[in-house]
């Protein structure tokens, strides 16, 4: 037996309910149909109840399908929406598919129709329900977790800045999560349909990293067997995740510039532009003002890169967020590895909040999983004392 379906059918004529009642009973054991003969006593069933799908007429008293679609999309936005419209009423149909109803079918309604409009609706409200499944799943893989003032201030600027096409420089030493600030900038975007490519400029020697962004022609270089797309038509009306953007070559910063400047790019040994529609993140640990003075950075790049500057606080500067950090990554780790899960004793944990963190976030996490696999049953004071170097 099949998931059972809940639709509503929103009509002040009885026959034309009937009839809806009869056909969609009939085609399908699984649709449990619910009735409501005016708008107001619709509104009232959708918020007492999880509908699939609603099939609402336009013209009726008391609330016509216009503020019914309008008051439904703002309780439960999810849910799609087929307006039933009578010959006359076509204008105000269109309307409504402006307003994100699914759908209309006109009156009387035709078997046919009627049933392929509903199996697709209902087809389409499992998927969003799965993409949002999924979305939460990436973000929980990307949580950030913390409650100190800095670690809020973060949290506050990808909430106003992630909306927006600005560029985003994302600066703090290693291990202090620039990668994660990165990530939920890109999943609370506009773009978060579209690609996320990741280049870490420090991984890939100098003499690629041109190759590697922009793409190449065959026989451009030794090794370039046959044409190759780069990073940045990868990323096209997506994002593109620039980590390390101050290893980056000087010729290769001429390069992204002129993408940021042009919105174009050409591969390695083409004389050809290609379009692109990217939105760019950056991150980096080192000082690029004073790159700028030594000359390894251009100032001008920087610029175009740093309208928005968003700066990674030290874990040695957000303490208060080590206890929250430790409970998280006991439960990951336990979670992951399958094994017993473990509590830190109150002394543990201050010890730990006392430690020098060079390493920030990322050490931490490996210091957690060793306490865990070489502490007691409770992680003490001691544990830490024994295998935590100073």
């Amino acid at each position: 037996m099949g998931k059972m379906s809940k639709i509503l059918i929103i009509e002040d004529e009885v026959s034309i309910r009937r009839v809806l009642v009869k056909i969609l009973s009939e085609e399908n054991t699984n649709y449990k149909v619910s009735e409501a003969e005016d708008g107001l006593k619709g509104i009232e069933l959708i918020k007492k109840e999880n509908f699939d799908l609603v099939l609402c007429d336009i013209k009726m008293p008391k609330m016509d399908g216009i503020e019914v679609l309008i008051a439904s999309k703002k309780i439960k936005p999810e849910i799609p929406i087929v307006m039933i419209s009578g010959h006359g009423d076509l204008d105000t149909a269109v309307h409504a598919m402006r307003l994100d109803a699914f759908d209309y079918i006109s009156k009387p309604p035709d078997l046919n129709r009627l049933l392929n409009t509903v199996r697709i609706a209902l087809d389409r409200k499992e998927l969003i329900i799965e993409n949002k499944r999924l979305k939460k799943k990436v973000s929980k893989k990307y949580e950030m977790i913390g409650a100190s003032p800095s670690i809020i201030h973060v949290k506050e600027m990808i909430e106003k800045v992630a909306p927006s096409e600005a560029r985003v420089l994302i600066t703090g030493a290693n291990g202090t999560g620039k990668e994660l600030v990165a990530h939920w900038l890109y999943e609370k975007s506009d773009r978060s349909k579209g690609p996320l490519i990741e280049v870490n400029c420090a991984a890939i020697p100098s003499e690629l990293i041109e190759s590697e962004l922009f793409g190449h022609k065959k026989g451009s270089f030794t090794g370039a067997v046959k044409d190759r797309a780069g990073k940045f038509e990868a990323a096209n009306n997506g994002t593109i995740f620039l980590d390390e953007i101050g290893d980056m070559s000087l010729s290769a910063q001429a390069k992204v510039l002129r993408a940021l400047q042009e919105n174009k790019i050409s591969r390695v040994g083409s004389d050809h532009d290609i379009n692109v529609n990217v939105r760019v993140l950056a991150a980096t640990n080192k000082n690029l003002k004073q790159e700028i003075a030594n000359g390894n950075f251009r100032e001008d790049l920087y610029h175009r890169l740093a309208v928005i500057l968003i700066k990674v606080p030290a874990l040695n500067d957000r303490r208060d967020d080590i206890p929250l950090l430790i409970k998280y990554f006991s439960d990951k780790i336990t979670e992951e590895q399958g094994i017993t899960h473990k509590n830190f004793s109150e002394k543990a944990i201050l010890l730990l909040q006392e430690y020098d963190w060079t390493g920030n976030i990322r050490e931490l996490r490996n210091v957690i999983e060793r306490l865990i696999i070489l502490g007691g049953d409770e992680v003490s004071e001691n544990d830490v004392s024994l295998f935590v170097s100073k």
